[in-house]
């Protein structure tokens, strides 16, 4: 298959209507501009601001946020950070956990526990 070359405004449109669509998935995304998911999560990486709009509208961070982003971010000094600052901060990380804790306990699993693949093998 023939390697495609995109310009840099379409993988910047790309990336911001990945970040500003409400609920939006890398593949949903991805499957509505007819390119490969990987290449869209590239994009993210290269071009993505980290935050990322929810399906209730709000803005939030954004579960693709690159490693190395995460970890360059100082941690704020406690020193220094005021009370309602820090449980502002803590309750966007909940949050982010809450998020992540969801996207585990749902991701290719049925109700048993078993992967979804086995989901609707029966014993005979």
């Amino acid at each position: 298959m023939a390697r495609k070359n995109y310009s840099e405004e379409f993988r910047r449109q790309a990336v911001d209507l990945y970040e500003s669509t409400p609920g939006a998935t890398v593949r949903g995304v991805a499957e509505d501009l007819g390119i490969v998911r990987g290449t869209l999560r590239g994009w993210l990486e290269a071009y993505g601001t980290g935050k990322k709009t929810a399906a209730d509208g709000t803005a939030t961070s954004s579960p693709l946020q690159s490693k190395t982003t995460a970890k360059t971010i100082p941690a704020a000094d406690p020193g220094s950070e005021t009370p309602e600052g820090k449980v502002a901060r803590l309750e966007a990380r909940v949050r982010e956990l809450e998020v992540e804790a969801t996207k585990l306990t749902t991701s290719g699993r049925s109700s048993s526990g078993r992967p979804s693949i086995f989901a609707g093998e029966t014993r005979w």
